[in-house]
């Protein structure tokens, strides 16, 4: 049966456990392939064979303790609310009391503090009627087996609720003020968390608002303001200067300068004129002109982007892994660590109030919470980094791996060089109109450079226009096809066409010793042979003096001429390889790998094997679709080129790994000081509320600081 894959947004995750228990309960469904839950993006990934319904998957979820939402767009995926936090306003105002009476005592006076009669009203309404969701997921969490965050809440502010009950009516010490204070601040930490999350690191929400929510369509030959939900392909549309391009079209009156860094990271301006495309996104910053959609909707370039980067987001990288283990077992142990925590401090000082006190602030400062953030926030926000410098991650396995590579191969086409090739030379043994005619026909059922490039040229030379038949391709070697009244061309490397070389050809071949050579054979006989030159990309050697700055190994694998990889390799300073079949490559590729993790740029589909050979593969601008559907990463170049892009996507994910790991040790190294301290009474339960609140802010605080990172001027 086919696999279908569905995505939910996901509310009412407190913590990781959560994740993980949904996570657990899903994977053993019968008809579930694979389920993925990102507690940062708050999103589930399902991939179900059979019939499971809508409302099915979403009693799943409900069963679990939480509400799923289908996504039917990526614009949803991570909605954020204006609604008011009315629980935590509430919350806020029950605490008022409390923190003047806390004032008062810091003063060496008890008397602003409330009576208990009033403090245990307060803290009633607190602990059963705003703490109602953590009971609700503690609750879910012990059902499901899989203890979170609202275990330990719940349990420690109910301890100290009920123990301070019995002391007012004992005629004891009361600690209302703690639970209370607790619930207020675990609750604020949580708010700034979920707004940090759906704010500031959704690079989802940030592509949205480059699309105009309406738009000037020509209508009965007027423009009229038209939402843009409702444009269609094929509509006429105006744009002016400052305005936003609102779907992928192609110009059909005036022109303008634009600017498509969102895509192409890139902020230099293009001018646009009749007939050139625009892209969704762009805004122009000079002119007007009218443009008719061609795409419009999650067709569109900047809809592909945001879909493949609401993709990636809901991934899991490896190294989450850690974190969801220690998860699964951390609350359970924080909880033993707690009764130890209480039994011991209880014989040992024999005062049971301070040391309920003490487990309570166990229970309280441990934060499972951080560990889970430490990996998707820093995968949101380095996905963000990426896709404003053209580089898209298909998934977070694809970051990861970007950011060990120790080893990067080059199709030297279209990745170092332009790609724009020309013919510089020709070598007729036939009818010179009759060459280009043959070659142009057989040639215009390719995609590669070297076809387009002799396409070009015979078109310029009016060359006459054949009709070809049994077009018949081989992978990094040639085409061929027939012709009537022609017969069987075929087009390619010499050991394609079988040419056989006389003193004429070896002389042609000697007097163009950097170019490409394309040869032509007519009924196995040769016909011609075309020389093409190509240039370096204006960055290329600064691309390769960046990676060697950073430790990795650059390398080109070729199917052109030795002689011309050896001129590209020398003028940039590496090792390069010709002559390659895209076998040839694949073995190349596994060699390096012996001692490097490695990564294979390329955009042709004799690249495909290699790409899809190595560790992770890249697919540049304008790659072909087999290339493009080999890559796990696609790096979106500038109408102008640029090989930097290949740097970016190595140098954000490393970035984005250092990130993980500080953020993993801040998660680590906080529980393992902070418990210990609570344990023997450094830290009171308020105190431990504050701090478990800052150990997930800080994590997101360090996230947000890689998304500041910007490489255009590194």
């Amino acid at each position: 049966m086919p696999t279908q894959t569905h995505t939910l947004a996901i509310h009412g995750m407190t913590c990781q456990a959560c994740a993980t228990r949904l996570e657990k309960v899903l994977n053993k469904k019968e008809c579930v392939e694979r389920a993925d839950v990102n507690f940062a993006t708050e999103t589930l990934t399902l991939s179900t064979t059979g019939d499971a319904s809508d409302d099915e998957i979403l009693t799943w979820i409900k069963k679990t303790g939480f509400t799923g939402e289908f996504i039917q767009n990526q614009s949803q995926t991570t909605p954020h609310s204006d609604t008011p936090p009315y629980r935590l306003i509430t919350l806020g105002v029950l605490s008022l009391p409390f923190w003047v009476g806390m004032a008062g005592m810091m003063t060496g006076s008890h008397a602003l503090m409330p009576p208990n009669w009033v403090q245990f009203i307060l803290a009633s309404i607190a602990q059963f009627a705003l703490a109602v969701p953590f009971y609700k997921g503690a609750w879910a969490g012990i059902r499901g087996g899989l203890l979170g965050m609202d275990v330990l809440v719940a349990l420690g502010t109910s301890m100290i609720w009920a123990y301070s009950t019995y002391a007012w009516l004992a005629g004891g010490h009361v600690y209302f003020e703690a639970s209370v204070m607790i619930l207020t601040f675990v609750s604020l930490g949580k708010y700034l968390e979920h707004r940090t999350k759906t704010g500031s690191l959704n690079a989802l929400s940030k592509l949205m608002e480059l699309l105009p929510q309406t738009v000037k369509v020509k209508r009965d030959n007027a423009w009229t303001d038209v939402a843009l939900s409702d444009v269609k392909v094929g509509d006429i549309l105006q744009a002016k200067h400052g305005d936003k391009i609102a779907v992928d079209g192609v110009i059909t009156y005036g022109q303008g300068d634009i600017t498509q860094a969102h895509l192409t990271g890139e902020s230099a301006y293009l001018s646009k004129t009749y007939g050139d495309d625009v892209l969704a996104g762009s805004v122009v910053v000079d002119g007007s002109f009218a443009y008719q959609a061609k795409a419009t909707g999650s067709q569109t370039a900047l809809g592909q982007m945001t879909d493949a980067l609401s993709h990636a987001q809901g991934t899991k990288a490896p190294i989450a892994r850690l974190a969801d283990r220690v998860a699964g077992v951390f609350v359970p142990v924080v909880v033993g660590l707690s009764v130890l925590t209480l039994l011991a401090n209880w014989y040992f000082l024999g005062q049971f109030d301070t040391a309920l006190m003490r487990a309570v602030a166990v229970l309280v400062i441990a934060c499972p919470c951080a560990l889970g953030l430490a990996t998707p926030t820093a995968i949101m926000a380095g996905m963000g980094v990426a896709g404003r410098h053209g580089v898209q991650f298909l998934d977070a396995v694809a970051l990861e791996t970007a950011g060990q590579i120790g080893a990067i191969a080059f199709d030297k086409t279209g990745t170092l060089t332009n790609g724009h090739l020309v013919v510089v030379d020709t070598l007729s043994l036939t009818d010179t109109p009759t060459l280009l005619g043959v070659s142009a026909s057989i040639e215009s059922h390719s995609t590669h450079p070297l076809a387009r490039a002799i396409t070009a040229y015979a078109h310029d030379n009016h060359a006459p226009t054949l009709t070809a038949q049994n077009i018949l391709s081989q992978a990094g070697q040639g085409i061929q096809g027939d012709i009537t009244g022609v017969g069987v061309v075929k087009v390619g490397t010499s050991r394609f066409v079988h040419a056989d070389l006389g003193e004429k050809e070896h002389a042609f071949i000697q007097a163009n010793p950097t170019a490409s050579l394309v040869f032509v054979a007519i009924d196995d006989k040769l016909a011609g042979i075309f020389a093409l030159a190509d240039t370096l990309k204006a960055d290329a050697h600064t691309l390769i003096d960046k990676l060697k700055a950073d430790g990795i190994t650059p390398v080109i694998l070729s199917g052109d001429r030795q002689s011309v990889v050896d001129s590209v390799a020398g003028e940039l300073g590496i090792v390069g390889y010709g002559e390659l079949s895209p076998q040839d490559k694949s073995l190349k590729i596994k060699e390096l790998q012996k001692t490097h993790k490695t990564a294979m740029i390329g955009d042709g589909i004799n690249d495909a094997l290699a790409m899809t050979t190595a560790d992770i593969g890249m697919a540049v601008g304008g790659a072909t679709d087999v290339a493009t559907g080999s890559a796990s990463v696609r790096l979106i170049q500038s109408d102008t080129g640029g090989a930097i892009s290949v740097y970016h996507a190595h140098k954000i994910a490393k970035l984005t790994l250092t990130n993980i790991k500080q953020n993993l040790f801040f998660a680590f190294i906080y529980n393992i000081i902070g418990i210990p301290l609570a344990m023997i009474g450094v830290l009171n339960p308020m105190i431990a509320s504050i701090a478990m609140a800052l150990s997930s802010l800080s994590v997101l605080a360090n996230a947000l600081r890689l998304k500041g990172v910007d490489l255009k001027d590194w």
